[in-house]
C-alpha cells in the first residue's frame, strides 16, 4: 500500500454515467464536494455501460484520471457513485491518492455538521458501519497469524480482527446511546399527542431554504446557510396560525441516492417528517430542475412511510425570478389533487408569509369557538386565563360581571371546559366535537350566555 497523504482538500471528481448525463447531476456533485470543504481541481466524466468489477470505470479512463490528476495536483478523488472496497482499494492503489465514493463524501459532510449529541452518534454509526467493510485497506501487512514456532507464537487473533471485534462493540454501544435518544423523542412525541396539537414537518430538497422558513415563522436561530446538508438536528417549535397553534419541525434536506446507512442512523429526524399530520413541501422556485427535485423527495418520504400524508408544495425563493409574485395556486379550492396546491413565498425577506400561515391553517382546518360570553364576578381567575391566551376582541362590564366577545381555538377551550370554573366555555363547545389536531375540520362559532342553553352552529 501506498502512504496516504493525511492532505485531501484538492479535488479530481469522476462522474460516471450509463448513457447521457444530465447536467444537474454533475452540478450536485460538485456542490456535495465543496460542501465538504474541497477545491475542485478538474472534472472529468467516465461512461460506463458495462462497469468494471474491479475499477469501475474502463482502463483507458484509469490512465486518464492519473494524468488529470498528476496535472493538476489533485491529492483526492472523488467518485459520484457507489464503490465496493475491493474497487475503492485498487483505485488508490493505481492513483496513489486517498478515493471517495459518494457514500463517503455525504459522511464526511454529516460529520462536519453534526452539533447535537445525538446527531454526532447518528453520524458515528453511519461512518463505523460504511467502514466495517474497509478495514483491510489498512492492515494488509498483519492479516497472517503469529505463531507455529518457538518465539513467533503470538494473539490468537489478526490485528484485523481485533479491529472488527472493536468496531462492532463501539457499534452496539452507539445502538444503545440513540435506543435511549429515541425514548427521549417519543416522549416528547407523546406530549405532543396529548395537547391535540396538529404536528407539520418541513421536508424538502437540502438546500431549499427550510431552515430560513423555520426561523421566519417561529422566530428561532436555528442554523441556516446557502450549502448542502446545513441541518441535520431535527428543531421543533410552536407556532401560532388563523384558528389555533400547530406544532413545526425542521427536519434535514434529502438529496437523491441518499446512503441507506444515513437513512438508518438518522431515524429520529426522518420519523418527525413520517410522524407528522402535515407536511410543508417546500422547493426551490428558482432550481430549473424543481420538478425532478420534487419527485425525489416524493421517493425518500414514500421509502420511509411518510408518502401518503398530505402535502402543501410551497415555493420559496422567488426573490431570484424576475417577475415572480407571492401567490396561491388553487385558493377557490381544493383540487382533486391537492399536491397541485401550491404558495409561492421568499423566506429570506419575510414575502408571502401571512398567505402561507392563512393557506395552512385552511388546509389544517383548524377549529375554534366564538361568541359572547358572560362571566360572574367570581370567575376573575377564567377570565384572566382568557387574557392571557389573547383570545378577548372585546370586554364590556356591568352589575352582573363581564361580557367578552371570543375567539379560542378548540384546544384550548376543550382545556378550559374541563377545567375548575369551566361551565361558562362548556357552554360554548357544541355537543359532538370533531376530533382536534387533525385534518378535515371545520370551524365551530358558538354563542352562549350563562343561564341559557347552548347554541352553534358551524
Amino acid at each position: 500500500m501506498f502512504d496516504r497523504s493525511k492532505r485531501g482538500e484538492h479535488a479530481l471528481l469522476i462522474q460516471p454515467h450509463v448513457g447521457r448525463l444530465e447536467d444537474d447531476v454533475l452540478e450536485e456533485f460538485t456542490d456535495l464536494a465543496r460542501s465538504a470543504g474541497a477545491s475542485i481541481a478538474a472534472t472529468l466524466t467516465a461512461r460506463i455501460d458495462r462497469p468494471n468489477p474491479s475499477i469501475l470505470i474502463g482502463s483507458g479512463k484509469l490512465d486518464e484520471v492519473k494524468a488529470a490528476a498528476d496535472a493538476t495536483g489533485a491529492d483526492l478523488i472523488l467518485v459520484n457513485h457507489a464503490l465496493s472496497p475491493g474497487q475503492e482499494r485498487n483505485l488508490e492503489r493505481f492513483l496513489e491518492r486517498r478515493v471517495i465514493d459518494r457514500t463517503g463524501l455525504i459522511l464526511d459532510i454529516f460529520a462536519q455538521r453534526a452539533r447535537s449529541h445525538e446527531g454526532k452518534l447518528q453520524v458515528e454509526l453511519a461512518q463505523l458501519r460504511h467502514m466495517s467493510t474497509r478495514l483491510i485497506r489498512g492492515w494488509t501487512h498483519l492479516e497472517r497469524q503469529r505463531g507455529g514456532s518457538i518465539g513467533l507464537r503470538g494473539p490468537g487473533e489478526t490485528q484485523l480482527e481485533t479491529d472488527r471485534r472493536l468496531l462492532q462493540k463501539r457499534v452496539e454501544q452507539l445502538q444503545k446511546k440513540l435506543e435511549k435518544v429515541e425514548v427521549q423523542r417519543t416522549q416528547m412525541r407523546r406530549a405532543r399527542l396529548r395537547s391535540e396539537l396538529p404536528r407539520v414537518a418541513l421536508v424538502g430538497y437540502t438546500n431549499a431554504g427550510k431552515s430560513t422558513l423555520f426561523n421566519a415563522l417561529t422566530g428561532a436561530e436555528a442554523y441556516a446557510a446557502d450549502q448542502l446538508f446545513a441541518t441535520l438536528d431535527p428543531t421543533v417549535r410552536r407556532i401560532a396560525l388563523p384558528g389555533g397553534s400547530v406544532v413545526l419541525a425542521d427536519t434535514v434536506g434529502f438529496v437523491r441516492d441518499l446512503p441507506h446507512d444515513l437513512v438508518a442512523a438518522f431515524r429520529s429526524t426522518l420519523s418527525e417528517a413520517r410522524e407528522a399530520d402535515f407536511l410543508l413541501h417546500l422547493v426551490d422556485a428558482a432550481d430549473p430542475h424543481r420538478e425532478e427535485r420534487i419527485a425525489q423527495v416524493d421517493e425518500v418520504l414514500t421509502a420511509i412511510g411518510a408518502g401518503d400524508l398530505p402535502q402543501l408544495l410551497v415555493f420559496n425563493k422567488i426573490d431570484r425570478i424576475d417577475g415572480a409574485e407571492v401567490r396561491h395556486d388553487g385558493q377557490d379550492g381544493i383540487p382533486d389533487n391537492a399536491r397541485r396546491e401550491r404558495v409561492w413565498i421568499s423566506a429570506r425577506d419575510n414575502v408571502g408569509l401571512p398567505l402561507l400561515q392563512a393557506v395552512l391553517g385552511k388546509r389544517l382546518g383548524l377549529q375554534h369557538v366564538s361568541g359572547e360570553l358572560r362571566l360572574p364576578p367570581s370567575a376573575g381567575r377564567l377570565r384572566s386565563r382568557l387574557h392571557q391566551l389573547e383570545v378577548v376582541r372585546d370586554e364590556a362590564t356591568d352589575e352582573d360581571g363581564w361580557l367578552l366577545q371570543v375567539e379560542i381555538p378548540i384546544a384550548e377551550a376543550e382545556k378550559l371546559a374541563a377545567g375548575e370554573g369551566g361551565e361558562p366555555i362548556r357552554a360554548m363547545l357544541p355537543e359532538k366535537l370533531p376530533f382536534a389536531g387533525r385534518s378535515h375540520r371545520q370551524t365551530v362559532h358558538a354563542s352562549a350566555r350563562q343561564g341559557r342553553g347552548r347554541q352553534a352552529a358551524t
